[in-house]
């Protein structure tokens, strides 16, 4: 499993938003046992039937995806939490109250009907309940809850549209539903609650500072801000030390924009190219492309893994990337980011 050649090659059905039967075909599929992109206000997800080992185990194939990198379950009512944990501890439902619907999932012990495959060998599940009215109409449609990871080609760029999961997909799985663009453009902040304290495993559009003010204490693992140890197991989906990259190297520049906006003009090569917060393309000597307001955390975040795809599409070798914050949501876009550079980091 993970080999990227082993996927079944199948004619993939794009299936669109407000068409008549669309829901329901996607439904039809996933109970089938086939595998289908949903959109969610994150990303979109490659979903399969959670109870199915067969039908989980396609996702790995059609990704290219390593067998130790757990997924996450998708739910479209709180109820059906108790069908995939052993227990629901008050933080969950004080969690579920505050944001679910949205990008929030919870890891919890799980139940033996969830299979090993899903949680990758662990003794927990990730689940969260996406806020996309089309995730939830398809999620009910299907009548299972549904694993499901970004659904593009494993290491790659998170797809934000169905085009970017048709770029990657097309061929590989049974169908695309297009739900549009997606609002959050990262995928969801990723909490455990399976220790003694609450601990956050990947940032993302439910902030460190959201979740404070619903439980108190919150820690955060120290494989958001740096790579995961050699021999730790991943408790989380993109903890992983490379991934969301782009074929272009990606090096980040951490430091006001004047020292990056020298050090890019002096390194000018054919090839290069910068990624920069809005308005500071005009004083840069290489094509540039933007991510929003340099304190515009959510537009950052919306803006990332399309601009990314973008570098691809341009023929980029070299991509020259400003730092962003590391608060609030500039915290998830900073995570997403020195993964898709492989930790390399120059302080200027």
């Amino acid at each position: 499993m993970g080999n990227k050649e082993q996927y079944e090659r199948r004619e993939t059905l794009l299936l669109h938003s407000g068409e008549p039967g669309a829901v329901e075909t996607a439904g039809r599929l996933l109970r089938a046992g086939g595998l289908v992109a949903i959109p969610t206000e994150t990303v979109y997800g490659l979903a399969a039937n959670t109870f199915s080992p067969d039908a989980v185990a396609a996702i790995f194939r059609a990704k290219g995806r390593p067998a130790d990198n757990p997924l996450i379950v998708h739910i479209a009512q709180f109820e059906t939490l108790g069908e995939l944990v052993t227990e629901i501890p008050p933080q969950a439902k004080m969690l579920a109250d505050a944001f679910w619907p949205g990008p929030l999932t919870m890891i919890l012990p799980k139940k033996d009907r969830v299979p090993e495959i899903v949680s990758a060998g662990l003794s927990t599940v990730a689940v969260r309940f996406p806020s996309h009215p089309d995730a939830h109409a398809i999620i009910q449609a299907s009548g299972v809850p549904l694993a499901a990871p970004s659904a593009n080609r494993s290491g790659s760029p998170s797809p934000t549209t169905a085009q970017h999961v048709l770029d990657d997909m097309d061929g590989r799985i049974d169908a695309i539903f297009d739900g549009g663009p997606c609002e959050v453009g990262l995928e969801s902040t990723v909490i455990s609650l399976a220790g003694s304290v609450p601990c956050l495993l990947r940032p993302g559009g439910v902030t460190l500072e959201m979740l404070r003010e619903v439980l108190g204490e919150v820690r955060m693992d120290e494989a958001v801000l740096k790579p995961l140890k050699k021999g730790v197991a991943a408790a989380s989906p993109g903890m992983k030390y490379k991934h969301y990259a782009p074929r272009a190297r990606v090096v980040i520049l951490d430091g006001a924009f004047e020292a990056y906006k020298d050090y890019v003009n002096s390194h000018n090569e054919e090839g290069t190219v910068a990624l920069c917060f809005s308005g500071e393309e005009k004083a840069l000597c290489v094509p540039a492309l933007t991510l929003g307001g340099e304190t515009d955390g959510v537009q950052q975040a919306h803006r990332l893994f399309d601009a990314l795809r973008e570098t691809d599409r341009i023929g980029a070798k070299l991509v020259f990337a400003r730092c962003p914050s590391k608060a609030g949501v500039g915290l998830a876009v900073y995570n997403r980011l020195i993964r898709a550079a492989g930790f390399e980091v120059r302080k200027l």
